[in-house]
């Protein structure tokens, strides 16, 4: 039985399921793994981490009297948050997804080599020329203004080794698209964009040994990523080329609402607007993405296990984002009422809970079935999403094409 605890419960004997929170809150490169260590249990609870999940099947239980929840009672909870996002529709569209995709395809080729040489000359030490971010927050912005669910979730399609560049392409487009949601006005999303193309460039102060390494880091290594937000904002006022808005956002998008974040543990009102979005739009992108030491987590389960996060997001401003994204955001493996298995091809202004979906396969007959896209908003009172599924349970490959067509 999956049980979530507080860390300082935690004991040597139980088997960890799984972090709450960011990747990169905890010093382990793996999540699942039962815990053998003093130095181990030190590590985890001199980590800015709060509460896990322990598997009570594969490892001991919390002893008599220690508070704990259960999957079903969090789930729930997080369920009903969701639902809460389902008030207001989506931005209209301008064009079909489909039309959109192929010019986004080609942005995120441009865009991310533009990054690649912004954050290259930061790595060399170089003065930082951010000429070309501008024309690609207003590039991207047009984009997102189009079609919002083409850019973003393409970005999310990335390669490990080219994480760090297209991160920062797709946490720009999340932070327009959210923006907007919010109603901010068009100065305001364009600094946005450019805070969330800016916010990891203290990256490129890490040696690429420790960036892109694949297993656990050390106490050191992890201390020198954990630096990357004043790295970043000693870069940026050096420039003497951004906002302060921007730069606010680089050294505070690691910050939670709780005061459990880094690097100034800033709490509730205490951390601005902007570094919120930035909190909720990095988050999302990272967790979904395959990285050196991880693979990426379905879209509509990374936002199930982000509404679990307490504490962690501005509880408004990460509805605002359900609203941007979707309950089932495109790229979400879903099972249908009817036993269909199917991928959600894009939201519908209608509602959250009824996007359009690719089916292909049947659940019930287990075997492939010609392909189909739905529009659920149709079928109501007929179909419906009853549930997330994982690929790779299915033994599915290659499900990101059946959306993009590329």
């Amino acid at each position: 039985m999956l049980k979530c605890i507080a860390v300082t419960n935690l004991r040597i004997g139980m088997f960890i399921h799984e972090f709450c929170g960011a990747w990169m809150d905890h010093p382990f490169w793996k999540s699942k793994f039962l815990l053998k260590t003093e130095k181990d249990l030190q590590r985890i609870t001199s980590s800015s981490i709060t509460e896990l999940w322990i598997d009570t099947s594969k490892g001991l239980d919390v002893e008599a009297g220690v508070a704990s929840v259960s999957t079903e009672a969090i789930a729930a909870e997080a369920e009903s948050t969701l639902l809460a996002a389902v008030q207001s529709p989506p931005i209209n569209l301008a064009v079909s997804m489909e039309s959109e995709l192929q010019r986004a395809a080609k942005l995120c080729a441009r865009s991310k080599e533009a990054v690649i040489s912004m954050f290259g000359d930061a790595r060399m030490g170089q003065a930082l020329h951010f000429e070309q971010a501008g024309e690609l927050v207003e590039a991207i912005s047009d984009s997102v203004m189009r079609h919002p669910n083409a850019l973003i979730s393409l970005a999310r399609l990335k390669n490990a080794d080219e994480y760090t560049y297209m991160h920062s392409v797709a946490v720009c487009a999340l932070m327009i698209a959210l923006a907007r949601n919010l109603g901010l006005n068009d100065s305001q999303v364009r600094e946005a964009g450019l805070a969330g193309l800016l916010h990891d460039i203290g990256k490129m102060a890490i040696p690429d040994v420790v960036l892109n390494k694949p297993g656990k880091l050390t106490d050191s290594e992890f201390a020198t990523v954990r630096d990357h937000p004043e790295a970043g904002s000693r870069m940026l006022i050096e420039s003497k080329q951004v906002s302060a808005l921007v730069l606010d956002v680089c050294l505070h998008h690691h910050e939670k609402m709780d005061g459990s974040g880094y690097p100034h543990r800033l709490a509730g009102e205490q951390i601005s607007l902007y570094a919120r979005m930035g909190a909720v739009c990095d988050v999302y992108d990272a967790i979904t993405s395959d990285r050196p030491y991880k693979k990426g987590w379905d879209p509509a389960e990374s936002i199930r296990k982000m509404a679990e996060w307490k504490g962690h997001f501005d509880p408004l401003v990460f509805q605002a984002f359900i609203k941007t994204v979707g309950i089932y955001p495109t790229g979400s493996l879903v099972r249908l009422e009817s036993g269909r298995i199917g991928v959600v091809m894009e939201q519908q202004a209608k509602s959250l809970l009824a996007p359009k979906v690719k089916i292909f396969f049947s659940a019930k007959s287990k075997t492939q079935i010609p392909q189909e896209i739905l529009d659920l908003s149709k079928l109501v009172g007929r179909d419906k999403i009853v549930g997330r599924e994982s690929a790779e349970e299915w033994g599915f490959r290659n499900v990101d094409e059946l959306w993009t067509g590329l």
